[in-house]
């Protein structure tokens, strides 16, 4: 598939929108009383933050080597 470079640029602001909030989350859990309570939860919102953050970086990538 083929994106313009104005897609790729929104994509990656979408994507900083939710690394944000991933990482506002993993505080939030950490931050509860029983914090091994949410372990799971914490593990997966970890996981899709390295997700996205490989994502954002491939897009960056992507948009940099682009000349158009």
């Amino acid at each position: 598939m083929e994106y313009s470079k104005d897609d790729l640029i929104e994509a990656r602001r979408q994507i900083g929108s939710t690394l944000h909030k991933l990482r506002e989350t993993v505080k939030t859990l950490r931050g509860k009383e029983n914090p091994e309570r949410y372990k799971a939860q914490i593990t997966l919102a970890e996981r899709r933050i390295r997700a996205f953050e490989l994502a954002d970086f491939l897009m960056e990538q992507e948009i940099n080597g682009r000349s158009d």
